[in-house]
């Protein structure tokens, strides 16, 4: 996700609206490969580990069968792709310039490979080995980078560099995480035991899939009604703002094993003190950032990026920024459901979500355009939420403060919603830096008692 951010500047030089547009297409397809191949075992690894680790006979058969399960998934997907992926690709995006062979052939392949890689990070969290998982994925960062980087200048306007350098880096990270799986856990295949846990897997893995339909289809239907231009520019605000998902994502990684032993060694499970904590300050420092991102990024694009036609991003920035407020809480109430190994109603909920995001999706893009696609996108992120919320039932007991966890952030939400229309455009520095005072405003109420205790000259020493 650095990566994206990191070479963001280098797809603008290189790329035009319509090209960025047709490259989301192809990045979403890979991603939606590496769910496939994954299994669900980038999940459940952080589970059956704290299970087995205690039987490293059975951990070691767990986790290579696991591994050596994904290769034949992948396998078989990518040979099912090189007969239909031209057939699919030609149906679905007829008349526009997104084709199966190269690019997606690529990205499919790619996708196989990232499955791999991800999969033995999730497994290094489990663990906790930072040093190994910081490591790695550093190194996959810069194979990343340096391999686009010269795509795109020996290829100029061409999607060469970013598919082919991202298959190149994904082929050598995978194949790393895969011998190092093979040295540590042996060469072993048990699919009894493999079968033993795809009750669980098989729920989280509709999940994901529904996870990717959420987040990610509405890049295809936008092709049936808007230009791979507009798509280009949808996805380039959203790329922007990616700094936002890689700290909400690597805060909640960092703390997330905590949670779950924590939770595991509970007899009534349900959130406590200990756990809550982690979240109220993992919102808060979201709602901070959200509101600093809505400051600075129009400046940014408006100064640093010379082709006009990114520039269309900026109105819409402040509107996709509100989404991250409504993913921060949805952490709070998913994180439950893999914990406890409660993921049967999972497809049903994300089964709602998916149908209601890609139905307001048809009906808003035909009146407003790419307003349209983010209020669908607000619209189901709020319905997620109380999906998740209210369907754990007596299994998992939710005991919060509903100002940090609710109040404050939806509050937040309200605010930038309510006058973002109205005084955006005219008043946007001004407006932009309101919505930062305003949130350290409503933060340092929620947090006065604990700001209280704070020593400063502690902290410096």
């Amino acid at each position: 996700m650095g990566s994206a951010v990191i070479l963001l500047p280098f797809y603008i030089a290189f790329l035009s609206t319509s090209d960025f547009g047709a490259l989301s297409i192809y990045f979403a397809f890979s991603l939606l490969i590496q769910i496939i191949t994954t299994f669900s075992f980038d999940t459940s690894l952080y589970i059956h580990y704290h299970e087995l680790k205690n039987d490293r006979p059975r951990l070691n058969t767990f986790v290579s069968s696991a591994f050596f399960l994904m290769i034949f998934i992948g396998s078989a997907v990518g040979l099912i792709f090189v007969f239909v992926g031209d057939f699919v690709f030609t149906k679905i995006f007829e008349g526009k310039t997104i084709s199966f062979h190269p690019y997606g052939l690529i990205a499919a392949f790619t996708g196989v490979f990232q499955s791999l890689f991800k999969v033995k990070g999730n497994l290094l969290q489990s663990r906790e080995k930072p040093d190994v998982f910081f490591w790695a994925n550093v190194i996959s960062f810069g194979l990343v980078v340096v391999f686009t980087i010269a795509g795109l200048k020996v290829f100029p306007n061409t999607l060469v560099g970013p598919v082919g350098g991202r298959m190149l880096a994904a082929v050598l990270s995978g194949s790393w995480a895969f011998w190092r799986i093979l040295r540590e856990f042996g060469v072993h295949f048990n699919y009894p035991l493999l079968r033993s846990t795809f009750h669980f897997n098989f729920y989280t893995y509709f999940y994901q899939i529904l996870q990717w339909v959420i987040n990610y289809f509405d890049r295809v239907i936008l092709v049936f009604y808007l230009t791979l231009s507009d798509i280009g520019v949808y996805d380039f605000a959203f790329k922007c703002l990616l700094i936002i998902e890689f700290i909400l994502n690597g805060l909640h990684n960092t703390f997330y094993p905590k949670v779950v032993s924590t939770v595991m060694g509970q007899k009534q499970k349900g959130s406590s003190p200990e756990t809550n904590r982690y979240y109220h300050g993992f919102i808060a420092v979201l709602m901070i950032l959200i509101c600093f991102c809505i400051l600075t990024f129009p400046w940014v694009i408006e100064t640093f990026v010379s082709k006009r036609s990114y520039h269309e991003a900026i109105p819409i920035l402040p509107y996709l920024a509100v989404i991250y407020i409504f993913r921060a809480i949805r952490l709070y109430f998913a994180s439950p459901y893999g914990i406890i190994k409660y993921t049967k109603p999972l497809p049903i909920i994300y089964g709602i979500v998916s149908a209601v995001k890609i139905g307001l999706t048809i009906l808003l893009i035909t009146r407003f355009g790419l307003y349209g696609a983010v209020a669908s996108s607000i619209t189901a992120a709020i319905l997620e939420i109380i999906l998740l919320r209210f369907n754990l039932g007596e299994r998992f007991v939710f005991t919060y403060n509903r100002f940090k966890i609710l109040v404050a952030p939806i509050g937040l939400f309200l605010l930038i919603v309510g006058l973002e229309p109205f005084y955006g455009i005219q008043f946007g520095f001004l407006l932009h830096l309101f919505y930062v005072i305003a949130c350290v405003v409503m933060l340092w109420w929620a947090y006065r008692n604990e700001l209280k205790l704070l020593d400063p000259l502690k902290i410096i020493r």
